[in-house]
């Protein structure tokens, strides 16, 4: 049997002939131009339904317009990142815009690769989430195309950002745990091996405001931070390092930096016949859908996915409509869910710190 011929692309010229109209009418009715009168449109779309015409990307870009967004994730085994996805998808909705995702890898060049890929097909903007490319680098896309960063702090002149306040949401799974009781808290953080980017990125944020909490409560002595990296076989590793520890001085409490993360110490701590919280109390940070799963029930901190996402939209579009606008820097409140992960320390569990002989 002969396998069908490829069908050949339905064109302007073809909605033309079966609406019986010219193609400037067509035209004018897929742009929404004046002129259209409203029976003209109901026939340009008819026809269109009718043979199902797609519009060209490619010649529309040339007129100066895609319609599509370009959104660069680092991680897409990372629960988190589809919070925001879907608040930028649900966002543009209404719209004629449609999402082209690239995978960042983690890594510069993968970044750099998926986001030249995006200029270079003519995107209306570009999206990147928590990217670990250098300043120089970003604005340099920026130039090239409206650009919006999620999830990392540093203003900009020509791009925008939307980011969740680390700082203070570190804070708060800090001064949750002391007030159960904890005064061992060890932070898993991300291991930032390039120093020049440090102070943008969320780890580094999150890593000082458990620092700064620490402090806070009068537990400068405590302060113990394990780095590994942002995934779960990071939080495994980062864990396996607590529980070589002698007992006598294991945290009673462990915050880790992301989710995923907190999901290796999970894994970790089961293989020890460890109990979380009877043995030892875990909080996390993203609220991702698998932290609110009851056999989990993860404590964790919500920055509000869905909302960086719809706001990284509003932002670039406005960005795409004036390119010289002021650059715009949103960061939103974090928010603390406490769930079954964490408990009052067992007596058993508690060791006083050397340090303190005075208390």
């Amino acid at each position: 049997m002969e396998l069908p011929a490829p069908r050949r692309r339905v064109t302007i010229v073809d909605v033309a002939r079966h609406a019986q109209v010219s193609t400037t009418a067509v035209s004018k009715v897929l742009r929404n131009a004046y002129g259209a009168s409203p029976e003209m449109r109901a026939k340009v779309h008819r026809a269109i339904d009718e043979l199902g015409y797609r519009p060209h990307a490619g010649a529309r870009g040339l007129r100066g317009q895609t319609y599509t967004i370009g959104v660069m994730l680092p991680d897409i085994r990372n629960p988190f990142f589809p919070e925001i996805l879907d608040g930028i998808t649900d966002s543009l909705e209404d719209t004629e815009y449609q999402v082209l995702l690239g995978p960042g890898c983690n890594g510069e060049q993968a970044e750099a690769r998926v986001t030249e890929a995006m200029v270079d097909r003519g995107m209306d903007g570009i999206i990147l989430v928590a990217p670990v490319s250098s300043r120089t680098r970003l604005e340099h896309v920026a130039l090239s195309v409206p650009t919006v960063v999620v999830g990392r702090q540093g203003a900009s002149l020509v791009y925008d950002t939307v980011a969740d306040d680390d700082i203070e949401g570190a804070a708060l799974v800090v001064a949750h745990l002391t007030g159960l009781g904890h005064h061992r808290i060890t932070h898993i953080e991300h291991q930032e091996t390039n120093p020049t980017r440090l102070v943008e990125m969320p780890n580094a944020r999150r890593a000082d405001g458990y620092r700064l909490g620490m402090r806070a409560h009068g537990l400068a002595e405590w302060i113990d931070v394990v780095s590994a990296n942002y995934t779960q076989e990071g939080g495994y590793e980062g864990a396996k390092e607590l529980l070589a520890r002698p007992a006598s001085v294991r945290p009673t409490a462990v915050f880790a930096g992301a989710d995923i993360v907190a999901m290796g110490v999970l894994e970790a701590f089961a293989e020890a016949g460890l109990s979380v919280p009877g043995d030892i109390s875990l909080a996390g940070y993203d609220n991702t859908s698998f932290a609110a799963f009851d056999p989990i029930s993860l404590t964790s901190v919500d920055q509000a996915g869905h909302e960086m996402g719809s706001h990284a939209v509003q932002l670039l579009l406005e960005r795409i409509t004036d390119r010289r606008r002021p650059s715009v820097q949103v960061t939103l409140p974090p928010t603390l869910v406490p769930r079954r992960t964490t408990a009052r320390p067992g007596e058993r569990a508690f060791v006083r710190p050397r340090q303190h002989a005075d208390w």
